[in-house]
Protein backbone atom coordinates (compact mmCIF):
# COMPACT_ATOMS: atom_id res chain seq x y z
CA UNK A 1 0.00 0.00 0.00
CA UNK A 2 1.14 3.36 -1.14
CA UNK A 3 0.36 6.58 0.85
CA UNK A 4 0.32 9.62 -0.96
CA UNK A 5 -0.14 13.35 1.11
CA UNK A 6 -1.02 15.69 -1.00
CA UNK A 7 -2.77 13.08 -3.32
CA UNK A 8 -5.62 15.32 -4.89
CA UNK A 9 -3.40 18.42 -5.28
CA UNK A 10 -1.36 18.81 -8.09
CA UNK A 11 1.87 16.75 -7.96
CA UNK A 12 0.33 14.48 -5.42
CA UNK A 13 -2.36 13.41 -7.95
CA UNK A 14 0.06 13.29 -10.85
CA UNK A 15 1.95 10.49 -8.73
CA UNK A 16 -1.16 8.08 -8.49
CA UNK A 17 -1.67 8.70 -11.97
CA UNK A 18 1.66 7.80 -12.84
CA UNK A 19 1.22 4.91 -10.23
CA UNK A 20 -1.88 3.72 -11.91
CA UNK A 21 0.01 3.28 -15.19
CA UNK A 22 1.55 1.04 -13.31
CA UNK A 23 -0.82 -1.26 -12.57
CA UNK A 24 -0.73 0.34 -9.59
CA UNK A 25 -4.42 1.10 -7.35
CA UNK A 26 -3.66 0.01 -3.42
CA UNK A 27 -2.98 3.82 -2.85
CA UNK A 28 -4.52 6.03 -0.06
CA UNK A 29 -4.86 9.43 -0.69
CA UNK A 30 -4.45 12.11 1.93
CA UNK A 31 -5.94 15.50 1.58
CA UNK A 32 -8.06 18.11 2.18
CA UNK A 33 -10.42 19.17 -0.56
CA UNK A 34 -12.34 22.24 0.51
CA UNK A 35 -14.07 24.11 -1.81
CA UNK A 36 -13.25 24.42 -5.65
CA UNK A 37 -12.45 21.73 -8.25
CA UNK A 38 -9.66 20.62 -6.93
CA UNK A 39 -11.51 17.25 -6.56
CA UNK A 40 -11.47 16.45 -10.20
CA UNK A 41 -7.78 15.45 -10.28
CA UNK A 42 -8.23 12.51 -8.77
CA UNK A 43 -11.84 11.80 -10.86
CA UNK A 44 -10.36 9.59 -13.25
CA UNK A 45 -7.72 7.69 -11.31
CA UNK A 46 -7.97 4.85 -9.13
CA UNK A 47 -6.95 4.37 -5.56
CA UNK A 48 -7.98 2.40 -2.62
CA UNK A 49 -9.02 4.95 -0.03
CA UNK A 50 -9.38 8.74 0.60
CA UNK A 51 -8.34 10.05 4.08
CA UNK A 52 -9.44 13.62 5.50
CA UNK A 53 -5.50 15.23 6.26
CA UNK A 54 -6.49 16.36 9.98
CA UNK A 55 -7.75 12.33 10.46
CA UNK A 56 -4.36 10.64 9.17
CA UNK A 57 -2.94 10.26 12.46
CA UNK A 58 -5.63 8.80 14.13
CA UNK A 59 -5.41 5.56 12.00
CA UNK A 60 -2.99 2.54 11.36
CA UNK A 61 -2.18 3.40 8.09
CA UNK A 62 0.92 4.42 7.45
CA UNK A 63 2.84 1.42 9.47
CA UNK A 64 1.60 -0.57 6.99
CA UNK A 65 2.60 2.16 4.02
CA UNK A 66 5.58 0.30 1.52
CA UNK A 67 6.13 3.97 0.60
CA UNK A 68 4.95 7.35 0.96
CA UNK A 69 4.87 10.81 -1.21
CA UNK A 70 4.84 13.19 1.30
CA UNK A 71 3.43 15.90 -1.26
CA UNK A 72 1.07 17.69 1.23
CA UNK A 73 1.54 21.23 2.50
CA UNK A 74 0.63 24.58 1.83
CA UNK A 75 2.62 25.73 -1.87
CA UNK A 76 1.84 29.47 -1.76
CA UNK A 77 4.56 31.81 -1.77
CA UNK A 78 2.20 34.33 -0.67
CA UNK A 79 0.68 32.63 2.32
CA UNK A 80 1.40 35.08 5.24
CA UNK A 81 0.30 33.18 8.40
CA UNK A 82 3.51 31.55 9.64
CA UNK A 83 1.68 30.10 12.31
CA UNK A 84 -0.36 28.45 9.94
CA UNK A 85 2.77 27.41 7.74
CA UNK A 86 4.36 26.35 10.67
CA UNK A 87 1.60 23.54 11.56
CA UNK A 88 1.06 22.57 8.56
CA UNK A 89 4.40 21.96 6.36
CA UNK A 90 6.37 22.24 9.54
CA UNK A 91 5.03 19.79 12.36
CA UNK A 92 2.55 17.75 9.91
CA UNK A 93 5.72 17.00 7.79
CA UNK A 94 7.63 15.60 11.83
CA UNK A 95 5.31 13.68 12.07
CA UNK A 96 5.51 11.96 9.18
CA UNK A 97 9.15 11.57 8.93
CA UNK A 98 9.17 10.04 12.26
CA UNK A 99 5.90 7.53 11.56
CA UNK A 100 8.46 6.50 8.11
CA UNK A 101 11.68 5.96 10.39
CA UNK A 102 9.95 4.14 12.88
CA UNK A 103 8.30 1.69 10.65
CA UNK A 104 11.48 2.04 7.70
CA UNK A 105 8.94 3.24 5.38
CA UNK A 106 10.76 4.98 2.18
CA UNK A 107 9.89 8.47 1.65
CA UNK A 108 10.08 11.22 -0.70
CA UNK A 109 8.70 14.61 0.71
CA UNK A 110 8.37 18.12 -1.24
CA UNK A 111 10.99 20.74 -0.63
CA UNK A 112 11.19 23.64 -2.64
CA UNK A 113 13.48 25.64 -4.46
CA UNK A 114 12.32 29.19 -2.41
CA UNK A 115 14.65 27.64 0.35
CA UNK A 116 17.64 29.60 -1.66
CA UNK A 117 15.92 32.76 -1.60
CA UNK A 118 17.41 35.48 -4.04
CA UNK A 119 20.38 32.89 -5.37
CA UNK A 120 22.96 34.84 -3.30
CA UNK A 121 24.30 31.85 -2.61
CA UNK A 122 23.75 29.71 -5.62
CA UNK A 123 21.18 26.97 -6.12
CA UNK A 124 23.63 23.92 -4.96
CA UNK A 125 21.89 21.06 -3.47
CA UNK A 126 24.87 20.32 -1.15
CA UNK A 127 23.52 19.21 2.32
CA UNK A 128 26.38 21.15 4.24
CA UNK A 129 25.02 24.29 2.69
CA UNK A 130 21.87 24.37 3.14
CA UNK A 131 21.83 25.54 6.79
CA UNK A 132 23.15 29.19 5.63
CA UNK A 133 20.12 29.73 3.19
CA UNK A 134 17.95 32.78 3.45
CA UNK A 135 14.22 32.28 1.99
CA UNK A 136 12.42 35.38 1.59
CA UNK A 137 8.89 34.30 2.31
CA UNK A 138 7.23 32.59 4.99
CA UNK A 139 6.63 29.66 2.80
CA UNK A 140 9.91 28.97 1.73
CA UNK A 141 11.02 29.71 5.47
CA UNK A 142 8.90 26.31 6.89
CA UNK A 143 10.33 24.57 3.72
CA UNK A 144 14.35 25.46 5.26
CA UNK A 145 12.77 24.88 8.60
CA UNK A 146 12.31 21.28 7.75
CA UNK A 147 15.04 20.51 5.72
CA UNK A 148 17.38 21.17 8.47
CA UNK A 149 15.22 19.55 10.99
CA UNK A 150 15.38 16.28 8.85
CA UNK A 151 19.08 16.69 8.46
CA UNK A 152 19.97 16.74 11.87
CA UNK A 153 17.50 13.79 13.14
CA UNK A 154 19.57 10.99 14.61
CA UNK A 155 16.79 8.56 13.54
CA UNK A 156 16.02 8.47 9.61
CA UNK A 157 14.32 6.19 7.21
CA UNK A 158 16.55 3.82 5.31
CA UNK A 159 15.30 5.36 2.05
CA UNK A 160 14.32 8.88 2.44
CA UNK A 161 14.67 11.92 -0.33
CA UNK A 162 13.48 15.40 0.11
CA UNK A 163 13.12 16.57 -3.12
CA UNK A 164 13.78 20.93 -3.81
CA UNK A 165 10.93 21.65 -6.59
CA UNK A 166 12.21 24.43 -8.85
CA UNK A 167 9.12 25.71 -10.65
CA UNK A 168 6.62 22.82 -11.91
CA UNK A 169 3.86 23.31 -14.45
CA UNK A 170 1.70 20.68 -16.22
CA UNK A 171 -1.39 19.12 -15.97
CA UNK A 172 -3.78 19.00 -12.86
CA UNK A 173 -2.42 22.85 -11.10
CA UNK A 174 -6.22 24.10 -12.52
CA UNK A 175 -6.71 24.69 -8.80
CA UNK A 176 -4.18 26.76 -7.97
CA UNK A 177 -5.08 30.32 -9.01
CA UNK A 178 -2.52 32.81 -9.42
CA UNK A 179 0.01 29.64 -7.77
CA UNK A 180 -0.63 28.11 -11.38
CA UNK A 181 2.03 28.23 -13.98
CA UNK A 182 2.83 30.45 -16.75
CA UNK A 183 2.24 28.22 -19.36
CA UNK A 184 -1.68 27.42 -17.94
CA UNK A 185 -2.14 31.28 -16.99
CA UNK A 186 -0.94 31.95 -20.47
CA UNK A 187 -3.23 29.78 -22.48
CA UNK A 188 -6.47 30.92 -20.75
CA UNK A 189 -5.44 35.00 -21.55
CA UNK A 190 -4.65 33.50 -25.03
CA UNK A 191 -7.99 32.15 -25.48
CA UNK A 192 -9.82 35.24 -23.44
CA UNK A 193 -8.09 37.71 -25.54
CA UNK A 194 -5.13 36.44 -28.17
CA UNK A 195 -2.04 37.83 -26.19
CA UNK A 196 -0.66 37.44 -22.46
CA UNK A 197 1.14 39.93 -19.91
CA UNK A 198 4.23 39.46 -18.46
CA UNK A 199 5.70 41.26 -15.52
CA UNK A 200 8.08 43.98 -16.51
CA UNK A 201 12.14 43.51 -14.94
CA UNK A 202 13.00 46.46 -12.13
CA UNK A 203 16.65 45.28 -12.53
CA UNK A 204 19.05 46.25 -15.18
CA UNK A 205 20.71 43.02 -16.21
CA UNK A 206 17.53 41.61 -16.92
CA UNK A 207 15.34 43.13 -19.84
CA UNK A 208 11.56 42.18 -19.33
CA UNK A 209 10.75 38.84 -20.36
CA UNK A 210 14.59 37.77 -19.64
CA UNK A 211 13.43 37.07 -15.80
CA UNK A 212 14.99 32.98 -15.86
CA UNK A 213 13.51 30.52 -13.52
CA UNK A 214 14.18 26.32 -13.77
CA UNK A 215 10.98 25.27 -15.22
CA UNK A 216 10.06 22.05 -15.08
CA UNK A 217 7.09 19.42 -16.41
CA UNK A 218 4.94 17.37 -13.40
CA UNK A 219 5.50 14.41 -15.67
CA UNK A 220 9.28 14.15 -15.39
CA UNK A 221 9.50 15.12 -11.52
CA UNK A 222 6.91 12.42 -11.11
CA UNK A 223 9.00 9.88 -13.02
CA UNK A 224 12.09 11.05 -10.78
CA UNK A 225 10.24 10.65 -7.57
CA UNK A 226 9.14 7.29 -8.33
CA UNK A 227 12.77 6.28 -9.78
CA UNK A 228 14.28 7.50 -6.55
CA UNK A 229 11.73 5.34 -4.06
CA UNK A 230 12.38 1.79 -6.73
CA UNK A 231 15.64 2.36 -7.54
CA UNK A 232 17.88 4.70 -5.47
CA UNK A 233 20.07 2.96 -3.17
CA UNK A 234 19.55 3.77 0.68
CA UNK A 235 23.29 5.32 0.89
CA UNK A 236 22.35 7.95 -1.56
CA UNK A 237 19.17 9.06 0.88
CA UNK A 238 19.29 12.88 1.57
CA UNK A 239 17.93 16.23 -0.24
CA UNK A 240 18.37 16.61 -3.92
CA UNK A 241 17.18 19.38 -6.37
CA UNK A 242 14.71 18.74 -8.81
CA UNK A 243 14.85 21.00 -11.78
CA UNK A 244 16.03 20.57 -15.31
CA UNK A 245 19.32 22.29 -14.52
CA UNK A 246 18.72 24.80 -17.66
CA UNK A 247 17.32 28.35 -16.88
CA UNK A 248 14.82 29.67 -19.56
CA UNK A 249 12.65 33.00 -20.09
CA UNK A 250 9.55 34.00 -19.30
CA UNK A 251 8.92 35.29 -22.81
CA UNK A 252 10.60 31.45 -23.52
CA UNK A 253 7.61 30.30 -21.51
CA UNK A 254 4.69 32.39 -23.00
CA UNK A 255 5.97 32.77 -26.90
CA UNK A 256 6.39 28.58 -26.30
CA UNK A 257 2.63 28.27 -25.39
CA UNK A 258 1.95 30.43 -28.47
CA UNK A 259 3.65 28.37 -30.91
CA UNK A 260 1.84 25.12 -29.54
CA UNK A 261 -1.44 26.64 -30.39
CA UNK A 262 0.34 27.43 -34.02
CA UNK A 263 0.23 31.17 -32.97
CA UNK A 264 2.81 33.74 -33.57
CA UNK A 265 3.29 35.82 -29.89
CA UNK A 266 1.83 38.52 -29.05
CA UNK A 267 3.21 39.34 -25.18
CA UNK A 268 2.77 42.73 -23.27
CA UNK A 269 5.08 43.60 -20.77
CA UNK A 270 2.84 44.95 -17.35
CA UNK A 271 3.76 46.71 -14.26
CA UNK A 272 4.23 43.97 -11.02
CA UNK A 273 2.43 44.66 -7.99
CA UNK A 274 4.86 46.15 -5.22
CA UNK A 275 3.92 43.42 -2.62
CA UNK A 276 5.44 41.00 -5.16
CA UNK A 277 9.08 43.05 -6.13
CA UNK A 278 10.86 42.76 -2.71
CA UNK A 279 10.37 38.85 -2.90
CA UNK A 280 10.66 37.61 -6.71
CA UNK A 281 13.23 35.67 -8.00
CA UNK A 282 14.86 36.84 -11.43
CA UNK A 283 17.20 33.86 -11.74
CA UNK A 284 16.92 30.31 -10.25
CA UNK A 285 19.21 27.38 -11.94
CA UNK A 286 19.09 23.80 -10.41
CA UNK A 287 22.26 22.45 -9.60
CA UNK A 288 21.75 18.91 -10.80
CA UNK A 289 24.71 17.18 -10.79
CA UNK A 290 23.80 14.98 -7.83
CA UNK A 291 20.58 13.64 -8.66
CA UNK A 292 22.53 12.73 -12.33
CA UNK A 293 24.95 10.43 -9.86
CA UNK A 294 21.78 8.60 -8.84
CA UNK A 295 20.04 8.51 -11.44
CA UNK A 296 22.28 9.03 -14.72
CA UNK A 297 19.89 7.41 -17.35
CA UNK A 298 17.14 9.74 -16.34
CA UNK A 299 16.75 12.48 -19.19
CA UNK A 300 14.71 15.85 -18.72
CA UNK A 301 12.19 17.07 -21.24
CA UNK A 302 13.14 20.12 -22.94
CA UNK A 303 10.98 23.14 -21.99
CA UNK A 304 9.70 23.42 -25.77
CA UNK A 305 8.95 19.62 -25.26
CA UNK A 306 7.08 20.15 -22.07
CA UNK A 307 4.96 22.38 -23.17
CA UNK A 308 3.54 21.15 -26.35
CA UNK A 309 2.60 18.02 -24.18
CA UNK A 310 0.81 20.12 -21.88
CA UNK A 311 -0.46 22.20 -23.85
CA UNK A 312 -1.77 19.93 -27.49
CA UNK A 313 -2.78 16.58 -24.79
CA UNK A 314 -4.51 18.52 -22.15
CA UNK A 315 -5.02 22.54 -21.86
CA UNK A 316 -6.50 22.58 -25.37
CA UNK A 317 -8.92 19.14 -25.24
CA UNK A 318 -12.16 18.45 -23.71
CA UNK A 319 -10.53 16.97 -21.11
CA UNK A 320 -7.57 18.46 -19.71
CA UNK A 321 -6.73 16.65 -16.54
CA UNK A 322 -4.58 13.28 -15.69
CA UNK A 323 -6.29 10.26 -16.23
CA UNK A 324 -5.16 6.86 -16.59
CA UNK A 325 -3.18 5.65 -20.01
CA UNK A 326 -3.32 9.41 -21.02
Amino acid sequence: MIVVTGGAGFIGSAIVKKLNDQGIDNIIIVDRFRSGDKWKNIRSLKFESFIHADELFETSILKHASAIYHMGACSSTLETNMDYLFKNNFEYSQTIFEHSAIYNIPLVYASSAATYGDGELGYNDDESLISQLKPLNPYGYSKQLFDEWALAKERKPSKWFGVKFFNVYGPNEYHKGTMSSVIYHTYNQIQETGKMKLFKSYKPEFKDGEQKRDFVYVKDVVDVMINLIENADEEKSGIYNLGTGQARTFYDLAAGTFRALDLEPNIEFIEMPDHLKKQYQYYTQAEMGKLAEVLPEFKFRSLEEGIKDYVQNHLHTSDPYLSVGR
